[in-house]
């Protein structure tokens, strides 16, 4: 009897190290605050930090998949490559800045109707290669109180059809804008326009990186 435990249990260690648990792959798809999240104190990097802390580092493979300026029409045309390709368990999409406050910075913004179809087909996509989705809304351009920033209006617009996506497809929804908002209403009292959550009124400080990376690593975890 011992003999067959004794067996038993070299057989299941055998196969535990010719076939070691697979890690789930995570893609964040973004654009310029997810290529810095890759990076020494990013949210990407952060999750990466809250994992160990957890015993569960080893469980995930995390994969920062970011460029800088990206609107939702450029993932859509590096989707292939920078996602699909990898086989991801899950991918967190991540957009919307650009294609907002593009309209006035660079006159290059995205229409509604556009952002909503692109991002439509990315999640079509992404599901139709058995990837889980998470959506992510965009969070703040400027961190004045709510609707003192110039682009807040189109913010929350693009923001409320990301929402409706996530609803109409059943998919888990990480509200940044609903969370930057309460939380720079609550913690800026100065009505400062950066420096609570972000460096510049858009990319995040540290403070934004570890809020950012609490809640999507909760969604993950779901997943």
């Amino acid at each position: 009897m011992k003999k067959s435990i004794l067996l038993v249990t070299l057989t299941l260690m055998l196969l535990a190290m010719i076939n070691p648990a697979t890690k789930k792959k995570v893609i964040f798809f973004g654009d310029s605050i997810t290529q810095a999240g890759v990076e020494k104190g990013g949210y990407i990097n952060v999750i990466g930090d809250l994992l160990q802390k957890k015993g569960k580092a080893d469980a995930y493979e995390l994969i920062g998949a970011g460029i800088g300026g990206n609107k939702v029409y450029d993932l859509y045309l590096r989707l292939e490559d920078d996602v699909l390709n990898k086989k991801p368990d899950i991918v967190f999409i991540y957009i919307g800045v650009n294609d907002v406050w593009h309209k006035s910075l660079l006159h290059t913004g995205t229409d509604l109707d556009k952002f909503s179809r692109f991002y439509t087909a990315l999640i079509k996509k992404i599901k139709g290669a058995g990837a889980k989705v998470v959506l992510v809304t965009p969070a703040v351009i400027g961190e004045k109180k709510s609707g003192e920033n110039e682009q807040d209006k189109d913010l929350d617009i693009y923001s409320d059809a990301i929402r409706k996506l996530a609803a109409e497809n059943s998919l888990p929804l990480v509200d940044l804008r609903q969370q930057f908002t309460s939380y720079d209403a609550a913690h800026n009292a100065a009505n400062e326009k950066q420096g609570i959550l972000t460096t510049d009124g858009v990319h995040l400080n540290a403070t934004g990186n570890n809020l950012v990376a609490e809640l999507m690593l909760a969604e993950m975890l779901k997943l």
